[in-house]
């Protein structure tokens, strides 16, 4: 019995040790505080500020129906040397400001023009497709590089570009082009600004590329004027009684693509006061219908808007003998985006559309509403030939 005293008081006495050596927890006053950045409509990413100047990015949407997020540390350069992260708990970690920047979409030019920093562009996948005459520029310099195509780019040349980072896209986790520039220690960084359904929502994007050039302030202005020159036009539209009806689309392989109800043009066609026919329906992306069903509902539509990849009313006819049965056919109301194009054949919308809402909503306001924004140039939307 006393041994097993003595063996339960040295086992008190050993725990009791334990807990009187266990470390304080850290003064509230020391411990990380994160400023979380605010997004009004852009749904697929967020941005945090640490009190150490780290930016965290956090990507939650890099493709449809992803089933997890990326996650980005930004580290300032000057500040590299005294803070340590855990790798393991990021998908990549940049220092900033960056210098040398590769994308993959022609969406991402914009935003890089627009904050100043589009020379800091050394390569792109299939630059053919770029419109802005700023980047052709640089293009034809040979200060941005031709990478080949984004599902499988050069990886060669990319490591002998040396980019801190590559701004990717892709509908999957599978491209193993990235996998092999992550293995050669680039970071490889996914742009989901695609994936949003919304005009002001794509825009918003900018603020992602911001953290990369310490930009910050200068795309939330930017974007401010997006939103307020949107919201501008949006209110000019509905002082015109009249409410248009609208066609989307054309045929591709015997059947009639149009807009879904909640996608990213139904919304323009909405905020442009014009009566879309299919803003009923709940998909976000593209239906495909049969040329009777759509015959049946917009036959005698006002306006038809993007058919196809068709440029003149020449094309469309011989496109489908049905496309000369539509009003907005017989009373040369068609109007498309494949007429405003770069040096190079670039469509300008697929680039700069989605960057330009405000842009976007005066075309089509212009177009429904003569009345209300006369003598406009249109910059996306060009009457068919």
């Amino acid at each position: 019995m006393k041994i097993f005293k003595t063996f339960f008081l040295s086992c008190f006495i050993l725990l009791a040790a334990c807990k009187e050596n266990k470390p304080a927890p850290l003064p509230t006053s020391l411990k990380q505080e994160v400023n979380t950045i605010p997004l009004t409509y852009a749904k697929g990413f967020n941005i945090e500020k640490q009190e150490n100047g780290v930016t965290i990015l956090k990507i939650t949407s890099p493709w449809p129906k992803a089933e997890s997020a990326f996650t980005y540390a930004l580290v300032p350069k000057e500040k590299a040397a005294s803070i340590t992260l855990n790798k393991d708990d990021y998908d990549a970690i940049v220092s900033v400001p960056v210098e040398r920047i590769v994308v993959t979409s022609t969406t991402h030019i914009p935003a890089l023009e627009s904050l100043g920093v589009l020379d800091k562009l050394v390569g792109f996948p299939n630059t053919d497709y770029i419109s802005s005459p700023n980047a052709r520029t640089l293009i034809n310099k040979g200060k941005i590089e031709e990478l080949g195509v984004n599902q499988s780019l050069n990886t060669e040349m990319v490591i002998a570009l040396n980019p801190e980072v590559v701004v990717g896209f892709g509908i999957d986790n599978n491209n193993k082009t990235y996998s092999t520039l992550q293995r050669s220690n680039i970071p490889v960084v996914f742009n989901g600004d695609w994936t949003e359904e919304t005009p002001l929502g794509k825009a918003e994007w900018i603020k992602f590329f911001a953290p990369f050039f310490n930009t910050e302030v200068k795309a939330d202005s930017i974007f401010k004027t997006i939103e307020t020159n949107y919201n501008q036009a949006k209110e000019l539209a509905k002082k015109s009684s009249n409410r248009p009806s609208v066609l989307t689309g054309g045929l591709y392989k015997d059947l009639w693509h149009v807009a879904g109800g909640k996608s990213w043009m139904a919304q323009f066609l909405k905020d442009a006061n014009s009566n879309y026919l299919w803003s009923d329906l709940e998909e976000t992306g593209g239906i495909g219908l049969s040329v009777e069903s759509v015959f049946d509902k917009a036959g005698k539509a006002d306006f038809w808007i993007s058919p196809s990849n068709n440029s003149s009313y020449k094309e469309v006819a011989a496109s489908s003998e049905h496309y000369t049965q539509f009003n907005a056919y017989k009373n040369k109301k068609i109007y498309t985006i494949t007429l405003s194009k770069g040096e190079t054949g670039g469509v300008l919308f697929f680039e700069l559309a989605p960057n330009r809402p405000d842009l976007v909503l005066k075309d089509l306001i212009s177009i429904f509403h003569p009345d209300v924004l006369p003598d406009y140039k249109t910059t996306f939307f060009k009457p068919l030939q």
